[in-house]
């Protein structure tokens, strides 16, 4: 036994789960933003975070993963989904209130989206960020 504790394999054990963990936890962040983002673009934000969230929301409480931050992450991802082609219900809806062809309007939207994609993946990798004044 003493050994084992001369090579460090507890160290090494230790290391190893607790990089299991959170690769899960940034797993289940991960799916959980995919799968709003599709919800976002069928349905419209609230009825996607209404019949999801509930179901989801206990897992992250469960994984450890602060609420605030989740709500964030969840909600931003909701807001790229409604503009998304080729669903985006909001994005259509846009583009017949502005009499825009949803063709030639894309070309304008790709920044945008870009952008917002940016800000999800800082407010998901920065836990300070949307709890750190709480």
């Amino acid at each position: 036994m003493l050994f084992l504790n001369y090579i460090c394999v507890p160290l090494g054990i230790v290391d190893s789960i607790g990089s299991a963990v959170l690769h899960i936890f940034r797993m289940f962040l991960a799916v959980s933003v995919l799968a709003f983002i599709v919800l976002g673009s069928v349905l419209e934000g609230i009825p996607a975070i209404v019949l999801f969230g509930p179901l989801l929301f206990p897992i992250a409480r469960q994984m450890g993963i602060h609420e605030v931050h989740y709500a964030m992450v969840i909600i931003l991802a909701v807001g790229i989904g409604l503009f998304a082609p080729p669903f985006g219900v909001g994005y259509y809806a846009a583009c017949a209130v502005g009499r825009v062809n949803p063709d030639d309007g894309i070309r304008t939207i790709w920044g945008y989206l870009v952008a917002l994609v940016a800000g999800l993946v800082f407010v998901a990798a920065v836990l300070w960020f949307s709890a750190g004044f709480l």
